[in-house]
């Protein structure tokens, strides 16, 4: 047989998480594990869900199948290594033959890697990406996991990595494997009814810049074809069916985000942009993120002295999505020119209307707006930088190469610098 691709890759891949979507749907958390065959689980947590009683709801309705479960409720917003590692012994030590996760991304992370050293066993340091750690790759399938989210923003429900900081190189990374994959998500939106205006803003904002991420991503055909099948990577690049999801999220994001934020109790907006979360995770889980998420991971790992509003107060933090966010709009108008007529069809997905005359301004003017509409920070000074820490950024979103690679166009050094300067300020 001849290679078709001229060494370019000529295959893609398209796997999801079962998802089970609409009000009420946690209800059926015991009914779903009992169908998944576990009779003992870790239940990961955090504070805030305990406190709201979600955690302790979930809890009754799976003892109600007469699934045992043992609950880790120290779940950290923006885990650590630490803090992957606490639960991670728990994991390893309470022979559970299931895991659960009530919360947001950060619980729902927690668990896949208290899953990955329970099953596997090794450092946590092992699995993570390349040059941060080892980028071991797990040996097999993880036990089964159920994923309830309580946030709607990362899709970690969907997703085959877990996202973590590691204060001592002062830098966020990840560990990214399909065995990571949650083997059922439930995805509730009555859970997302008692997050505050600015968390709805954050994880909104990650909706979109995921599925605008993945949209504008280096089409998967352009890639160079990997030796094994083992080599190719989860974030494959843009292709077919991932667009159809990222291009939904899109519609949900420019339609109901600002709706989220101004009232929490808008069952129909909680809904779209829940279900969006999912959709995104499911579109970006297959075409990958690149620009503003590998310069989010410094921007949220590099200090730690801004402290969000709306959000616990233990520790200081940049929010995700919001960390994502500050540099989409300088991020677009740089890749614009490899991919301009993706670039105008976000913005129509975005605005719900037809853009004519787009130009590199358009989406970044629209972003912006939106943005603005539902309190984003204005920019990277407000979260805590200024121009003399450029290089620093520009270190540590260059070591995120497992992103980088899926930009539209090649990204050195400089453009990254120009990119965070333009983003110190937005308006």
């Amino acid at each position: 047989m001849t290679d078709r691709g001229n060494g370019h890759e000529t295959i893609f891949t398209m796997e999801a998480t079962p998802l089970k979507y609409g009000p009420g749907a946690s209800e059926e958390a015991g009914w779903e594990l009992k169908r998944m065959g576990v009779g003992r689980v870790m239940l990961v947590s955090d504070p805030g869900l305990v406190k709201a009683n979600i955690t302790g709801r979930i809890v009754e309705l799976i003892e109600a199948e007469g699934v045992e479960v043992e609950v880790w409720d120290r779940s950290r917003v923006e885990p650590t290594d630490d803090s992957f590692q606490a639960a991670a012994d728990l994991a390893a030590e309470g022979d559970f033959d299931g895991f659960v996760a009530v919360g947001g991304g950060s619980s729902i992370d927690t668990a896949k890697v208290s899953d990955l050293i329970a099953t596997h066993g090794g450092e946590i340091l092992d699995y993570v990406n390349a040059p941060v750690g080892g980028g071991k790759k797990p040996p097999g399938p993880l036990k089964p996991l159920l994923a309830i989210p309580t946030t709607a923003g990362t899709g970690a429900e969907a997703t085959t990595v877990a996202i973590l900081d590691i204060p001592e190189q002062r830098v966020k990374t990840g560990i990214s494997h399909q065995y990571l994959r949650p083997d059922r998500g439930v995805v509730d939106p009555l859970l997302t009814l008692s997050m505050p205006p600015e968390v709805t803003s954050s994880c909104g904002l990650d909706v979109v810049c995921h599925a605008a991420e993945s949209y504008i991503s280096k089409p998967y055909d352009a890639r160079p074809k990997p030796e094994t099948p083992d080599d190719r990577p989860p974030y494959q690049g843009a292709n077919p069916i991932a667009d159809m999801w990222s291009a939904r999220a899109l519609e949900y994001g420019g339609k109901y985000l600002r709706r989220s934020v101004e009232n929490g109790e808008d069952v129909e907006a909680r809904g779209a942009m829940m279900l969006g979360a999912s959709l995104a995770g499911i579109g970006f889980g297959s075409a990958g993120v690149h620009i503003p998420h590998a310069c989010a991971y410094p921007i949220a790992g590099l200090k730690h002295e801004w402290q969000p509003p709306g959000y616990p107060e233990d520790h200081p933090f940049v929010p995700h999505g919001w960390s994502v966010i500050v540099t989409a709009p300088a991020a677009f108008r740089f890749t614009y020119d490899a991919m301009p007529d993706r670039h105008g069809e976000v913005a129509e997905l975005l605005t719900g209307e037809k853009v004519e005359n787009t130009d590199e301004n358009t989406l970044p003017e629209i972003l912006t707006q939106l943005m603005k509409d539902v309190g984003a920070p204005r920019g990277v000074r407000e979260l805590g930088y200024t121009e003399e820490d450029i290089d620093d950024l520009v270190e540590g979103a260059m070591k995120q190469q497992r992103l980088l690679v899926g930009a539209p166009k090649e990204v050195s050094e400089e453009d990254l610098a120009n990119i965070l300067r333009e983003s110190m300020e937005n308006w």
